[in-house]
């Protein structure tokens, strides 16, 4: 990571070059030609170290074949900078210049990161709420496959995809994968020790896309889906799989809108150990000088959170978002991030993990909202190709997607900072911003009113709100005549002065909305009362 500049920058062996622009959190290359004999993959080291003139960072290159090397920065701050090559290749080392950093614009918000502890927000400080859906292989399609999934992002709910390096077998009958990630023949006549070039640069190729789109990338590192198709990936060394994470975030950690994932239920893979999961983190951690997020994701057996080098958690349990308490239960363990990145998926699949009608897997999504975490989609419906949003992209076809635009719309709209739970130990069903915005949603439930009675953190006498019911499956937002106002009831909650409750239809899906408008001010919870 950076480190305080020294008083000679780069010594008298820099040298000015024609300057180049690049945005903030854009991705700035060297590109060098070098030699091509021997195996460049294994022999050549390349790095550069990259200076504002307050700090340097270093960064790893990586060769992209063809006697090209390249090395890749994502500059987090305007103005200019330079940078100088080291490498133990004299045709690659000592090779310096300048370029300038503009401020960053549009939809480049930057990389995303951990904030207020279980929350997300962009480098700038824009917040970041993540509507997720996973498409394990949609890269290892044919290009007019992929092209209609970027088609169907564009238009989709989903700010952050998940999705493999390596190829899934689902599907491959009718659509082989087009490329692969080392020189060799498939199945498993694979050369570890050379990387295929063309299979990253199209890989990259498809980040930058998401990245166009504003979509973040989970990348899973590993994953144990080769089933019958034995390509080898998952019984690789301990050498060789070091080695080809280190190729992967040299090539891919500049782009902004990565996230490491580093395997999908990790447990199910055989051929690895917990210390080499370990060990996986702290390799991709040391190599990525840009820090971004990195998780785990669990299919039986739950990985250690609360191990330093992992950022927040990615998790698989669908009887957990069943109900916003027992969704929130996650945060206290780990006191990170908390995203159900599997909470079952939308479909008609034999196996009960893709079986959830789209009003089931709304519902899931409203109760980790409450419950101040997040949730993940994905759909099973297949076609006589075996296609299937999960694996392969394509085309939606469920019915939940419109519904999880809506719910993005009601998140954006809501406190920056993220939904709380306001008071988690007597009443899940509510979350905000204590004094200051409310999101009672209740589920299953189908009462025809809702009785005002709120915790009393952030209350006091006389404080205004607005009342809102929204319709989550009808995706309606109807406004109640009126402002509440707010009297104490009893050592524990406030109420509405005039005694009235919000009418409500009667029917399952139903969700509240209360907003301060005015009164008296809401009260600080910098320090909250110790008796719950």
């Amino acid at each position: 990571m950076a480190v305080i500049l020294s008083a000679l920058v780069f010594g008298a062996s820099f040298l000015r070059a024609a300057q180049t622009t690049v945005e903030q959190w854009g991705v700035f290359e060297v590109a060098l030609k070098g030699p091509s004999d021997g195996n460049p993959f294994v022999d050549v080291t390349l790095t550069a170290k990259f200076s504002d003139g307050f700090r340097t960072i270093e960064v790893a290159g990586f060769y992209d074949g063809d006697g090209v090397y390249r090395v890749r920065f994502m500059p987090d701050k305007p103005g200019e900078w330079r940078y100088e090559t080291k490498s133990n290749r004299w045709p690659l080392t000592e090779k310096s210049g300048l370029f300038t950093v503009t401020p960053a614009t549009g939809k480049n918000h930057g990389p995303v990161r951990v904030r207020n502890t279980y929350h997300f927000a962009y480098a700038d400080g824009t917040p970041f709420k993540p509507i997720g859906t996973t498409m394990y292989s949609w890269t290892h399609r044919p290009q007019e496959m992929e092209e209609l999934t970027l088609k169907t992002l564009a238009a989709s709910p989903f700010n952050k995809v998940r999705m493999c390096v390596f190829p899934q077998a689902h599907g491959v009958k009718f659509m082989p994968p087009q490329r692969w990630p080392f020189e060799g023949k498939p199945p498993r006549d694979w050369d570890f020790t050379r990387f295929n070039p063309e299979f990253f640069r199209h890989l990259e190729k498809r980040v930058a896309d998401l990245m166009a789109l504003g979509i973040e990338c989970d990348l899973i590192l590993f994953h144990p889906y080769d089933d019958d198709e034995e390509w080898g990936f998952e019984t690789m060394s301990p050498e060789t799989d070091d080695f080809y994470l280190r190729y992967v975030v040299a090539r891919l950690a500049a782009y902004r809108n990565i996230w490491w994932s580093m395997g999908n239920e990790y447990d199910f893979l055989r051929t690895k150990t917990e210390a080499d999961w370990d060990r996986y983190f702290q390799v991709v951690q040391k190599a990525d000088p840009y820090d971004h997020l990195r998780s785990i994701h669990n299919g039986k057996l739950i990985y250690d959170h609360n191990k330093p080098w992992v950022t927040h958690v990615s998790m698989q349990n669908g009887m957990a978002t069943e109900e916003a308490g027992r969704a929130e239960l996650y945060r206290d363990v780990y006191r990170k991030p908390i995203v159900y990145d599997e909470l079952k998926y939308e479909g008609n699949h034999e196996l009960r993990w893709a079986q959830l009608s789209g009003q089931e897997l709304v519902h899931r999504f409203w109760s980790c909202t409450v419950a101040g975490t997040y949730g993940g989609h994905s759909e099973f419906f297949e076609d006589e190709r075996q296609v299937v949003w999960l694996a392969q992209g394509g085309e939606l076809k469920g019915t939940s997607p419109a519904r999880l635009a809506f719910l993005r719309k009601i998140l954006e709209e809501g406190p920056a900072e993220g939904l709380e739970p306001h008071d988690q130990w007597q009443d899940p069903r509510i979350a905000g911003k204590s004094g200051h915005y409310y999101l009672i949603y209740l589920g299953r439930e189908a009462p025809t009113s809702w009785d005002i009675e709120l915790y009393r953190n952030g209350l006091q006498d006389g404080m205004q709100f607005k009342a809102e019911v929204i319709d989550t499956w009808e995706m309606t937002i109807t406004p109640v005549d009126g402002v509440f106002t707010t009297k104490k009831k009893d050592r524990y909650y406030f109420t509405d002065a005039a005694g009235r409750a919000i009418p409500l239809p009667g029917k399952p899906y139903q969700a509240i909305r209360l907003t301060y408008v005015g009164g008296a001010a809401p009260v600080s919870t910098a320090k909250p009362p110790m008796e719950p």
